[in-house]
């Protein structure tokens, strides 16, 4: 039921965030909030690790940081164009970086 609740949150979120066309707070409310952070990070050529934590905050007061952490397949690497300040292009390779999208329901 956990699991299901934290996803309830994460598609209210992308909700709420889609229904914007461009909204960023610096200040959360901390009287009844979830802050959630997804992190991608390359750990080797073939494996990257997702990261994604939740803070509960009720009456400005933290009660709980929840912190799932997964083992993802790496997407490799890909060739891009990369330009200077001299105007001087040059192909470079590059790791593919995957896309998060969030669903709220």
């Amino acid at each position: 039921m956990k699991k299901r609740s934290i996803f309830s949150i994460l598609i209210m979120l992308t909700f709420l965030l889609s229904s914007c066309e461009s909204y960023t707070t610096k200040d959360i409310s901390k009287d009844g909030s979830v802050e959630t952070f997804i992190n991608i990070e390359h750990i080797n050529n073939n494996h990257d690790v997702i990261k994604t934590s939740h803070k509960v905050w009720v009456k400005n007061i933290l009660t709980k940081t929840i912190t799932y952490t997964d083992t993802i397949p790496s997407l490799g690497n890909t060739e891009q164009v990369a330009e200077n300040d001299e105007g001087d292009a040059k192909n470079v390779n590059i790791r593919k970086e995957y896309e998060v999208y969030v669903t709220v329901k």
